[in-house]
């Protein structure tokens, strides 16, 4: 019977996705139970790029230090997508690699020079203190949980599909229509589950951030200044991105970066 193969091809498919996301989930969870031991980043004040980074990751860094090289007018962001250096000497490392992507001609376009910085080796050593000091997530474990959960939603659309595909096939006499459809039922409610439970114990975990590192961006947010203070400003635009600049040309000169990926 055809309908049997395309089951016990819905169970393949539904068992192999979501075996592989508890396990995920698993080495994630001893992740965070490592990262929790030893009190990680008691007595640790957040820098703006450290906070940046466990906002949003690499690409957040290079934001907001094009933000601020843009606010203390040593770097021009046209609304046109196109980046300037005025002042080509960079106070630290983030913005030398700010400068360094844009290039020896001093201007390029601020989606490439963008994905080069967030590539550079400052952004990459960032990270990899954050993760020594237990503030950010390792990227094994950052994404393999994701890549499970995206596996489990095309297994569920598989098994969806494969019960519609049986129910079409012509019925034999001894298997009702409404059978067939309950028997895939089951590994549909599997997939469905086991997404359920993800999301109720994932989704609470920052893509980049451990919870040592999601405290201290709490703490940071209410130590931060009044509405005028430009640290304040900057704190924002590291929490929360591209969306956090009041400036219309500034917004709509980062506009044209959706071709190299957003946060």
């Amino acid at each position: 019977m055809v309908w049997v193969l395309l089951l016990l091809l819905a169970w393949t498919v539904a068992g192999a996705a979501c075996t592989r996301l508890c396990l995920a989930a698993v080495r994630a969870a001893a992740v965070d139970e490592n990262v929790g031991r030893g009190q990680a980043g008691q007595g640790h004040d957040l820098t703006l790029y450290e906070a940046a980074f466990l906002s949003g990751g690499p690409r957040r860094v290079a934001d907001l230090t094009m933000v601020s090289m843009a606010r203390q007018r040593r770097l021009v962001l046209a609304r046109t997508g196109w980046a300037t250096v005025v002042d080509p000497r960079g106070r630290d490392e983030m913005e030398r690699s700010v400068i360094g992507a844009i290039g020896p001609e001093g201007q390029s376009r601020i989606a490439p020079a963008r994905a080069a910085a967030a590539a550079a080796d400052a952004v990459v050593g960032l990270a990899d203190r954050l993760v020594r000091a237990g503030l950010a997530v390792p990227d094994g474990a950052r994404t393999t949980v994701a890549t499970g959960v995206r596996q489990v939603r095309v297994a569920a659309v598989a098994v969806l599909a494969l019960g519609v595909t049986a129910l079409l096939v012509p019925a034999t006499p001894d298997m009702p229509r409404d059978l067939v459809a309950l028997w895939f039922a089951l590994p549909l409610a599997l997939t469905l589950s086991c997404l359920a439970i993800a999301r109720v114990e994932v989704h609470p975990y920052s893509r980049w951030a451990s919870p040592a590192g999601q405290r201290l961006l709490g703490a940071l947010a209410r130590r931060a200044g009044g509405p005028g203070d430009d640290r304040t400003y900057l704190t924002s635009v590291a929490v929360r991105g591209i969306r956090a600049v009041g400036e219309p040309d500034l917004r709509a000169a980062f506009a044209h970066r959706e071709q190299y990926g957003l946060d």
